[in-house]
């Protein structure tokens, strides 16, 4: 990809006029797309890519166990938010519910990783956005763990790829981020483990790449925010 063309982007179809994109080369720091690009957008479940990044760093042993309580299932199933697979009261790995997070995208994991770190959700996303200062997000803010819609949920293109550079210089983050796939081993309630898809990868069959590869991602949708990557 040259400097300042993507071949993807359709510069003549008006429904990419309110497209927002920052692409960098990361090992020399050489931008190499920006279009809107401080321009305040909804994350959706972009937002778990901070999700993760903050569990990881605030759990001192990924081997620890957890339960998945009961008390929100029932919001996130009205919610129609993306599920990882595991049930109220399953006790797994705190790693098991990271690769949700990431993986498939799992609200519940969110939730789960937010209570056992924090105590609660809001607690779980001052340190969100405390991290988000320290990196010099400054036209970011967080209200929740998930993504879901809310008004003073929001973010830039640029203040992601802040976060996703130093996420990827974390060695258990980047792990999560590139695997296409995770077995959760046998639980209270699956006694027979089972296994996590990545969404990207699901959906990455047709990439248009004629030499490289897609290494790993995360994918985001709602409706006001639109399809992230």
């Amino acid at each position: 990809v040259s400097q300042g063309t993507v071949p993807f982007i359709d510069e003549s179809d008006p429904l990419m006029q309110n497209l927002a994109v920052y692409m960098v080369e990361l090992t020399t720091d050489t931008l190499i797309h920006s279009r809107n690009a401080d321009v305040q957008k909804y994350p959706a479940s972009l937002t778990k890519i901070m999700t993760a990044l903050v569990a990881i760093e605030n759990i001192s042993d990924l081997d620890e166990p957890m339960t998945s309580p009961y008390d929100f299932y029932q919001y996130l199933y009205q919610m129609d938010a993306s599920m990882a697979g595991f049930e109220p009261g399953e006790t797994a790995k705190a790693r098991d519910y990271i690769y949700g997070v990431i993986l498939a995208s799992g609200a519940e994991c969110c939730l789960t990783l937010a209570e056992a770190v924090s105590g609660s959700e809001q607690g779980f996303v001052d340190l969100m956005n405390q991290k988000a200062a320290e990196l010099g997000m400054d036209d970011t803010h967080f209200s929740n763990t998930t993504g879901l819609q809310d008004a003073e949920h929001y973010t830039t293109v640029r203040d992601l790829s802040l976060l996703l550079d130093s996420a990827l210089k974390n060695a258990e983050f980047r792990e999560v981020f590139t695997s296409r796939s995770y077995t959760v081993q046998p639980t209270n309630v699956h006694p027979e483990g089972f296994t996590i898809g990545s969404t990207l990868f699901e959906n990455a069959g047709n990439t248009g790449l004629k030499n490289g590869e897609i290494l790993g991602g995360k994918t985001g949708y709602t409706d006001e925010a639109g399809l992230c990557l």
